[in-house]
């Protein structure tokens, strides 16, 4: 809602957003990019009562946010290294998303083999120092194991020469599903939030910012949207608005982000059952591998490999495909290869490096993420990780605060505040290592019964109903939105996914009207396999 308008329902019919996106009026906050970081910052304003409009190129979390390891953590590696500040504010970070959306990010048992005597005693004391840091947010106490423990826990691995391990707890979750809780709860506070509307450049007005243009990629159809405040949360690709507002003033930009990807590769559960997940401190390179219980799959990864180029479908490298399933092969007794991949995808973090922009640089609440702001007012945020995306918004939005931009007002509404389709805090959850189904839907599920097509199962876990829930409900609006993020088919099984395409696409051409892109979304299920064939 614009200043001084009456709260709205959220809409999530195009034309209704696209009304409400052209009407007159000044926001408080404009905020360009639907991931992790632009919805968190979008929910924070819209809970302390500013008008917030957000806009997105294609859909929410379709880059970044949707292509994590899947882990909320406070970072054992971090632990390492010393910076003892930012774990202890991610494991508690951790705690207030398990509890605001148990249904999409629950506890997880890891355990790290060790096959040298020396690795239980001296990795099980650093956990334990995990431990003392998490408190009372702590999820369960690190045990030292024998070698028939390790193997109970993690039946697959290679018993030869194990001498025992250490099992320690963190926390597993759905990005992409998480990301779209975001969206709607923003929304249902009077938050807009409109993704396939690409911003096309900055307003400026007298040196200062004053707004975004942007562009509706459906129809074409171009937007002003002025706004007190403008974030630019658009991740790896944040230089390029930067280097908008820098020409629009006379000055030069220098690049912030310096991209790193992360390859994973899916196979099926068989290669290590059971509820645990693997982790190996330090591969034979000095990388970390994990092996994650994820909707039913195994996940594996990640590597961390510099990039110059930034695709909004990045695909890996031979070497990363041959360092995973390498290492993976000296840990499991029965080794994935190539024809057992059910998907491959890639994400590409955000890496920031320091400038030398003359504006001031906060990263006070964590080390990993950066908050600028230029000398037109425009407000960037990039870096960080999903675990601590709540402090991350926060941090954004006191320093536009600080910068006079926004109004000073309450701040830590987010701690308490449940997402949509949070269940009630007596009620059981189903475990988001199991197979995918309604329970991701949280408190949602009776009304997802209610719909059309709930007995057609269309395959991997996804129904009619569900699809149909994606078009009504959760802005879905081609095939890929519902078999990538709605639900998460196309990273668990790219060759099902292909197959379940054109139901799909037949059902969202009926709920819409709008032109499902099928083509274009077979095309890109191929890719997803196309590496390891």
């Amino acid at each position: 809602m614009v200043s001084g308008a009456t709260p709205l329902a959220a809409p999530t019919r195009r034309e209704e957003l696209l009304a409400r996106l052209a009407a007159p009026g000044t926001w408080d906050l404009a905020v360009v990019g639907g991931g992790a970081t632009g919805l968190g910052v979008a929910l924070d304003a819209a809970a302390r009562g500013l008008s917030v409009v957000l806009v997105e190129s294609h859909d929410f979390a379709k880059g970044t946010s949707s292509r994590a390891t899947k882990l909320l953590h406070g970072g054992v590696r971090y632990l390492a290294q010393g910076n003892i500040a930012l774990v202890r504010e991610a494991l508690h970070e951790r705690t207030t998303l398990l509890r605001n959306a148990p249904h999409l990010a629950q506890p997880l048992p890891f355990v790290m083999p060790s096959y040298r005597h020396w690795e239980t005693p001296f990795y099980g004391l650093g956990l334990k120092v995990y431990d003392g840091l998490a408190g009372r947010a702590g999820l369960g106490a690190t045990e030292f194991l024998g070698r028939r423990q390790t193997l109970a826990c993690l039946p697959t691995a290679r018993g030869d020469g194990l001498k025992g391990g250490v099992k320690y707890w963190d926390a597993q979750f759905d990005d992409a599903r998480l990301a779209l809780a975001l969206a709607r709860t923003a929304a249902s506070r009077g938050a807009l939030v409109v993704n396939y509307c690409a911003a096309t450049g900055l307003l400026h007005e007298q040196g200062r910012v004053s707004g975004v243009a942007c562009r509706d990629m459906e129809s074409g159809r171009a937007f002003e949207l002025r706004a007190r405040c403008v974030v630019n949360a658009t991740g790896v690709w944040v230089d390029a608005l930067r280097r908008q507002d820098g020409a629009a003033i006379g000055r030069a930009v220098e690049s912030m982000v310096a991209p790193s990807q992360g390859v994973h590769l899916v196979v099926d559960r068989e290669f290590l059952p059971g509820d645990h997940a693997l982790l190996v401190p330090k591969t034979a390179d000095g990388r970390v591998l994990f092996g994650v219980p994820w909707l039913g799959k195994l996940i594996l990864g990640t590597t961390d490999t510099p990039r110059t180029d930034l695709p909004q479908e990045p695909r890996p490298f031979a070497a990363e495909l041959d360092f995973i399933l390498s290492e993976s092969a000296r840990y499991l007794v029965r080794a994935p290869r190539r024809e057992d991949v059910r998907s491959v995808w890639v994400g590409l973090r955000p890496l920031v490096r320091p400038v030398g922009d003359d504006a001031e640089r906060t990263q006070a609440i964590s080390r990993e993420h950066t908050v600028l702001v230029s000398k037109s007012g425009l407000v960037t945020v990039t870096g960080g990780k999903w675990t601590t995306y709540r402090a991350m918004a926060e941090d954004v939005l006191d320093k536009c605060v600080r910068a006079g931009l926004l109004p000073t007002g309450p701040t830590g509404l987010t701690r308490e505040l449940r997402l949509v389709g949070a269940p009630g805090r007596e009620a059981a959850v189903h475990p988001i290592a199991a197979a995918p189904g309604p329970h991701l839907y949280g408190s949602e599920a009776g009304q997802l019964a209610q719909l059309p097509g709930r007995e057609h199962q269309l395959g991997g876990g996804l129904s009619e109903a569900m699809v149909r829930f994606a078009a009504r409900h959760e802005y879905a609006r081609t095939v890929e939105d519902v078999l990538a993020r709605r639900s998460r088919l196309l990273f668990l099984d790219a060759a099902l996914a292909a197959a379940l395409g054109p139901q799909v696409a037949a059902i969202l051409q009926a709920e819409t009207g709008a032109d499902p892109q099928a083509a274009a979304f077979a095309e890109l299920a191929a890719s997803y396999l196309r590496e390891v064939r």
